[in-house]
C-alpha cells in the first residue's frame, strides 16, 4: 500500500467537519467513496464533499477495489457487522469510539482482525491532540512530581424532551443503538485518556442511575479506578445537572495539573503558589492529528496510535462502571 484509499460507511454529522474533510487533507490519503443507507443523504454528500463515488449499500463501498481502508463511522450497534466485513475483506479499519455496543463486540472485532492480520484502529482521537500530548508530557516530565489521583467532573444540563425527538440526538440515548447514554457516547473519549496517561488497570468500581427517567439510559454515572501504577481516579457524570461543569484535575506528589475534555483549550500546571497555563489553538478538524497517524499506521510508517486491544479495554471499563 503506497497512499490509503479511504470509504466512509455512515456519512452523518461526525463526519461533516470532525473527520471527513481530514481524509483529503493529510499525506498520502484520499476519501474515494462515501456510503449512507439513504442514497439521496449519501448522493448530496459526495457532491458537497467532492467525493468520486457514493454508495447506499454498504457491502458494495466495502468491495469497492479501490479502496484499502474503511472508516466506520455509524452508531455503536453497527460497528461489529460493519468491521467483520471489512476485515473479512482484508481492508484496514479505523472505527468510530466507543468501539462497539458492548465489550464482547469489541473483542471479537479485535480478534477477527488479530486472526486475519488486518489493520484495527479505534478513533480514540484526542491522544494525538496537542493539548493532551502537553498533559502526558509533563506527565513523563514529573512536572507534578509522582502522580497521587486524578478527580474528574462532568456535568451536563439537561437534554430537553423536544431534542430527543430529532433523530441525530435520540440514538445517543438509545442503549439498544448506543450501548447506553451519554455517557457512553463521551465518557470514552476521557477514560481512554487516563488509560492513555496511566496505564492498565488494577480495580474498577462503579455505580450507575437513571435518575431523571426522559429516556431509557442511565443518566448518572460515578464511579472508581485504581491503576497497576498505583494512581487513584474517581470519575462522576452526570447528565441532569443544575450547571455545566468539565474538569480533569491531576494531583501529584509536588503540584497539580487541571484541564477540561470538551470545554477550553487550555492546561494548567500548579506547583505551589504558582500555575503556568499552556493555551492550544481550537482544531479545525478534530480528528486530522489521529488521522495522520492512523495513515502512517496503514503504511507501515509507525505504531497503530490505538489498538484494538486498547479500544476493547474500554468497553470493558465503561461496562464495569455502569453494571448493575
Amino acid at each position: 500500500m503506497k497512499k490509503v484509499n479511504w470509504g466512509i460507511i455512515g456519512c452523518g454529522d461526525v463526519t461533516e467537519l470532525k473527520s471527513g474533510p481530514a481524509f483529503n487533507k493529510v499525506p498520502n490519503s484520499s476519501l474515494v467513496a462515501v456510503m449512507r443507507r439513504d442514497a439521496a443523504r449519501a448522493r448530496d454528500y459526495a457532491i458537497r464533499h467532492q467525493v468520486p463515488r457514493w454508495y447506499s449499500d454498504a457491502n458494495q463501498l466495502i468491495n469497492d477495489p479501490e479502496i484499502n481502508a474503511i472508516y466506520i463511522a455509524t452508531p455503536p450497534s453497527s460497528h461489529e457487522a460493519y468491521a467483520l466485513a471489512a476485515i473479512r475483506a482484508g481492508k484496514s479499519v479505523y472505527v468510530e469510539k466507543p468501539m462497539a455496543l458492548n465489550f464482547e463486540a469489541a473483542q471479537q472485532m479485535r480478534h477477527a482482525a488479530e486472526s486475519a492480520v488486518v489493520k484495527l484502529t479505534v478513533a480514540h482521537y484526542r491522544r494525538e491532540w496537542p493539548l493532551f500530548k502537553k498533559v502526558k508530557q509533563l506527565l513523563q516530565e514529573k512536572a507534578i512530581g509522582e502522580v497521587r489521583l486524578a478527580r474528574l467532573e462532568f456535568y451536563k444540563m439537561p437534554i430537553l424532551p423536544e431534542e430527543l425527538l430529532i433523530e441525530k440526538n435520540a440514538w445517543r440515548v438509545d442503549p439498544a443503538i448506543a450501548g447506553g447514554g451519554l455517557f457512553h457516547d463521551l465518557a470514552p473519549h476521557q477514560l481512554d485518556l487516563m488509560f492513555h496517561f496511566f496505564g492498565a488497570a488494577r480495580k474498577i468500581n462503579g455505580i450507575a442511575a437513571n435518575q431523571s427517567s426522559q429516556y431509557a439510559a442511565d443518566d448518572l454515572v460515578a464511579g472508581s479506578i485504581l491503576f497497576e501504577s498505583g494512581v487513584a481516579f474517581s470519575g462522576a457524570w452526570c447528565f441532569t445537572a443544575a450547571a455545566n461543569s468539565d474538569i480533569c484535575e491531576i494531583i501529584g506528589s509536588e503540584g497539580k495539573i487541571s484541564f477540561g475534555f470538551f470545554s477550553g483549550h487550555t492546561v494548567s500546571l500548579t506547583n505551589g503558589d504558582h500555575t503556568t497555563h499552556f493555551d492550544f489553538a481550537p482544531l479545525q478538524h478534530v480528528q486530522e492529528p489521529m488521522i495522520g497517524q492512523v495513515v502512517k499506521y496503514f503504511l507501515d510508517e509507525t505504531p497503530n496510535p490505538c489498538t484494538g486491544a486498547e479500544g476493547a479495554e474500554i468497553m470493558r471499563w465503561i461496562e464495569a462502571f455502569t453494571a448493575k
